[in-house]
């Protein structure tokens, strides 16, 4: 029963978590969408859009990827068997790319506010690509927790079915961006 409810907090927390981190890379989108505005403009919506990011990081997504993390760690605590099985290696594996991605999000915190209102320099479309990569490790993440020894069998499938998943959305993301341009 402990092992359930701790399982039910992970998932909860990795909702949140990923709620957190999606919103986070938009917030950095739309700073980055400032730079055509007004002067004044910019600069009020620079301001706010930081203060929004600092506040969603440190009051949500950091929380609840500690609080993961913690529930992660219990489980392995209480069924250590899972550090014997491939699939779970594989979560793993995602979850260090998910760290880096993590890194990568605390760091474009942290230079937004020594940007000071200023541009930031990261081409816009560069942004929205960034923004689906926790997509991608989500996908990663929950096809492997949930197929767990299928994945190892069916690899080669779901890595064509990944890499179509990405190639769609990537160009999604790039006719939305050149329809924004064309208005």
């Amino acid at each position: 029963m402990l092992y359930t409810i701790i399982k039910a907090l992970h998932i909860i927390f990795m909702v949140s978590y990923f709620a957190g981190i999606f919103y986070l890379v938009r917030i950095f989108v739309y700073y980055k969408d400032t730079d055509e505005f007004s002067e004044e403009k910019k600069k009020i919506l620079r301001e706010q859009y930081t203060f929004m990011a600092r506040r969603l990081w440190n009051i949500i997504t950091v929380p609840a990827g500690v609080i993961m993390a913690v529930c992660g760690l219990v489980m392995i605590f209480l069924n250590p068997g899972l550090m014997k099985m491939g699939w779970f290696h594989l979560k793993l594996t995602f979850l260090i790319g998910l760290a880096i991605y993590h890194y990568w999000c605390w760091k474009k915190v942290l230079h937004l506010k020594v940007l000071n209102g200023s541009t930031l320099p990261i081409a816009n479309i560069k942004l929205r690509q960034a923004n689906e990569i926790a997509t991608f490790i989500l996908f990663l993440v929950v096809f492997t927790v949930i197929l767990k020894s299928m994945v190892i069998e069916y690899w080669w499938q779901l890595i064509a079915g990944f890499f179509v998943l990405v190639f769609l959305i990537m160009m999604t993301v790039k006719l939305v961006n050149k329809n924004k341009k064309n208005k």
